[in-house]
């Protein structure tokens, strides 16, 4: 949906609001199965989004190649996973999540940092 503003109803998340949505999704579910796979207690995930969007092409001021400049996630782990241990869950959630290597392969500085909660 859109805000009001832009002619939609304000009643869900814009396009650009639900892809990033995606990806927050798409790397607490990989990261889940990755730490499983690892052994590793992770517990429940909490993870932030920051990003860096070049609005020019949804404002139609320009046609642009790269919305989504930069995104940083944060994810805290609730478990007993020590940082050490998140890091390997982290390098092993970036080998398999599909919707960041969409992101990294559109050209996104895309960083995620995994730490205990």
């Amino acid at each position: 949906d859109e805000p009001f503003a832009r002619g939609g109803t304000n009643l869900g998340p814009t396009p650009t609001d639900t892809a990033l949505a995606a990806l927050v999704g798409c790397v607490n579910v990989i990261g889940h199965k990755c730490a499983a796979n690892l052994g590793i207690e992770i517990g429940h995930l909490e993870i932030d989004a920051a990003c860096d969007f070049d609005r020019r092409g949804v404002t139609l001021a320009e046609e642009i190649d790269l919305p989504f400049k930069a995104v940083t996630l944060t994810v805290r782990a609730d478990g007993p996973a020590n940082a050490e241990a998140l890091a390997r869950v982290g390098a092993e959630t970036e080998k398999y999540c599909p919707l960041s290597k969409l992101f990294r392969a559109a050209g996104t500085r895309l960083e995620v940092n995994w730490q205990p909660a």
